[in-house]
């Protein structure tokens, strides 16, 4: 069964409709068509419209009758000024002579009033030629009309009107001088000072309301809430760093351990976790007293009395003074982002790398900020000239970096943070609906003496794409570049391929990429080999 819209095309006839605007043969439909806005139809048949080269228009004389004031090659015809009968209101718009009323207002009222006595002058002394902009294409068979030339240039004479007020307003916007006459206004000499001005009272403003910085204070109740909210993500966060030393350096069995901006003790519990057994010395520095009775009450299990479920813990508000005293391991877990300044950080970690032994482990958050105040401070312990009378031994990046140049995710077009994730189970608090968290940090380890001469491993910097038969891993190699690879069990064996898969976020790949100075690779070698030693 035909639809209506399908029965559309039959109902058009084939007949000759006489009337305005037909033409024998023509196609009409068989419904009368609704009477529509002709200046409508013509914006839009005049969108994209190109106007091509001006056209020749026969001007018949002054007294010719009725509206046909001149027929334009290919059907179309144009009602010119000098024609006797006015154009209607309503059939005005057009789009060819909008362009002719805009150049006559921007020529002026008199300009336009002498074009048009120009052209009233030719059409009565007989048929003329007049250059002239053809209309758009108006209704099928009828004639596309346009406005007359004194109304088109009083429109153009308000509008440049208009311009004349606005100039001086737009050129004081843009910092131009727009008492200038004659050429294009200069930029004044004294505008740079004034937005300096106005920048540093800007930047002064919001150092006093918005980006002040206060010491934080912590009381009991502070130091409660603290240890609500960061005492698992701290211990999971440096329990990952020693991991770190551990898997690498599993003989390394430390005696003493420092840990600056110690808290509420997460530092010391992960440390028992993982060197238990060998540890005899803790030392929790941090000037808060709060802080220190609070994790002091947390060693003991709550209660005020009783032995420590640690021992060997000694809390302390001050660093040591004397240079002789060294630990194994220092740690400052999210403390160097509270000090006040750079120059307070900068002291810190000199005496911070003073008094480490063997490694000192920095950790921050996951953020752009706390991984360049990491990079500042891998950059301070690696140039600085300052060197302990009693230990001379030069410091190197132990992790999670495999070269010592600067960071590329720094370096890129759009800076990234280095940062790791780990996944810790909450403490089991009223108000943690969740079991399970993860943690985004920041860390750098560095070690005294010198690193080994076995080649380095690349490092993951982000999650494995796991994808069907290969997977994307994103590198940071030890030439100090980023390699994206993608690692298939068919090109690069399925060792490396399985290797790849199970790996984590932050995990070191064990390949050799090829450095600057070799040969770039042929297009059938394996841009990563495969370390058989691992």
């Amino acid at each position: 069964m035909a639809t209506a819209r399908g029965l559309r095309p039959l109902l058009t006839l084939s007949r000759c409709r006489r009337g305005r605007g037909g033409a024998p043969g023509a196609r009409v439909s068989a419904r009368s068509p609704r009477r529509r806005d002709p200046g409508a139809q013509e914006r839009r048949r005049c969108r994209g419209w190109a106007l091509p080269a001006a056209v020749s228009v026969s001007v018949p004389p002054a007294g010719a009758r009725g509206g046909r004031a001149g027929r334009v090659a290919g059907g179309q015809q144009l009602r010119l000024p000098g024609a006797e009968a006015a154009p209607p209101a309503s059939r005005r718009p057009a789009a060819a002579v909008r362009a002719g009323a805009a150049r006559a207002g921007r020529r002026g009222a008199g300009a336009a009033a002498r074009e048009l006595a120009t052209r009233r002058g030719g059409a009565g002394a007989g048929a003329a030629q007049l250059p002239v902009e053809p209309p758009c294409a108006g209704r099928a068979g009828g004639a596309a009309e346009a406005r007359a030339a004194p109304g088109g240039a009083a429109a153009g004479g308000r509008r440049h009107r208009q311009r004349e007020k606005q100039a001086p307003r737009r050129e004081l916007d843009a910092g131009l001088d727009p008492g200038t006459p004659g050429s294009h206004p200069g930029p004044q000499t004294d505008v740079p000072p004034a937005e300096e001005r106005l920048r540093q009272a800007v930047l002064q403003t919001l150092r006093r309301t918005t980006y002040h910085w206060q010491e934080l204070t912590y009381n009991e109740r502070l130091s409660l809430v603290y240890m609500a909210a960061r005492l698992d993500g701290g211990f999971a966060a440096v329990s990952r760093a020693f991991h770190e030393i551990r898997t690498r350096v599993p003989e390394f069995q430390p005696q003493t351990l420092m840990d600056f901006g110690s808290g509420t003790g997460s530092v010391t519990w992960a440390a028992h976790s993982a060197w238990g057994q060998s540890l005899r010395e803790y030392m929790c520095v941090d000037s808060s007293a709060a802080m220190l009775d609070l994790a002091e009450k947390l060693l003991k299990g709550g209660s005020g009395s009783g032995e420590p479920h640690v021992p060997g813990v000694f809390f302390r508000q001050f660093l040591p003074v004397s240079p002789k005293v060294q630990f194994d391991v220092v740690v400052s877990a999210f403390s160097l982002s509270e000090l006040p300044s750079k120059a307070h950080r900068t002291e810190t970690v000199q005496t911070l790398w003073r008094k480490t032994g063997h490694f000192l482990v920095l950790v921050e958050n996951g953020t752009k900020a706390g991984h360049c105040l990491l990079m500042d401070a891998r950059d301070l312990v690696l140039k600085g000239k300052e060197k302990s009378p009693l230990d001379p031994r030069p410091g190197f990046v132990f992790a999670p970096c495999p070269h010592e140049l600067p960071c590329p995710q720094l370096a890129a077009s759009k800076p990234l943070a280095c940062s790791f994730s780990q996944a810790y189970h909450c403490i089991p608090f009223s108000w943690n609906k969740k079991k399970q968290k993860e943690e985004k940090f920041s860390m750098v380890i560095l070690a005294r003496g010198r690193p080994e001469e076995a080649p380095r491993w690349p490092r993951l910097t982000q999650p494995v794409l796991k994808r069907p038969r290969h997977v994307h891993c994103h590198l940071c190699c030890p030439d100090g570049h980023m390699q994206h690879a993608v690692i298939t069990a068919r090109q690069h064996g399925r060792d490396l391929y399985r290797c790849a898969r199970v790996s984590s976020w932050g995990d070191l790949l064990p390949v050799i990429t090829p450095s600057e100075s070799e040969l770039p690779p042929s297009p059938a070698e394996d841009p990563l080999r495969v370390n058989k030693d691992a």
